[in-house]
């Protein structure tokens, strides 16, 4: 399979690095597989609608602020910059971050037509819950997907996916440092070329 069908199904975003919660705190392992699951749907959902591209990726991005941990995603791609933002900046780039995933990986969900996800059972690992589920692609091998996803926020959220040993949290973070160094820093053209590109 192309590695940019890989790296689009974890989009939504596939993106924080550990969590300060531990598994333990409140999610069990039910309710993080039962998350994962209910994301699953609604992307395949989604998929499956026929929808024109604008209003498609509008609705990836409405499950992407319902299921995903968006602040963790948005600090862990910008790295240490991030820390070095002002609150209403960072509101502008996580904003800008957000329809940037969604029109990105969007475009790369629709690949996903007619497929099967089969969502396995939760691991604690570290400080979140890892879970394991299976894609059954139309003509494709099945492909093993790992998600990780915590209660940090009080609400079950992924942050990262991990698919046949690619960390795709890292590779936004990779992605997103090298558009930031072209800019020789400037936060301001970042979140302006995020708003138009994906």
């Amino acid at each position: 399979m192309p590695n940019s069908t890989r790296r689009g199904f974890l989009g939504l975003l596939a993106m924080g690095g550990a969590m300060a919660v531990t598994p333990a705190q409140a999610m069990t392992a039910h309710e993080a597989s039962a998350s994962i699951r209910r994301a699953v749907d609604e992307v395949l959902a989604v998929v499956n609608s026929g929808q024109p591209p604008a209003q498609l990726f509008a609705a990836f991005e409405t499950i992407f602020a319902k299921r995903a941990d968006i602040d963790a995603i948005a600090r862990s791609a910008l790295g240490p910059a991030a820390r070095q933002m002002e609150a209403a900046n960072f509101r502008e780039y996580r904003e800008a971050m957000t329809g940037y995933i969604a029109r990105k990986y969007g475009r790369r969900f629709q690949e996903f037509l007619g497929s099967r996800i089969e969502v396995g059972a939760a691991r604690p690992l570290k400080s979140f819950w890892a879970v394991s589920s299976t894609a059954y692609l139309n003509g494709r091998s099945p492909m093993e997907v790992e998600w990780h996803i915590s209660d940090k926020t009080g609400q079950p959220r992924f942050f990262n996916l991990i698919i046949e040993g690619v960390n795709m949290l890292a590779s936004e973070r990779e992605e997103i440092g090298a558009m930031l160094a072209r800019r020789r820093g400037d936060m301001d053209a970042l979140i302006k070329d995020l708003r138009q590109l994906g």
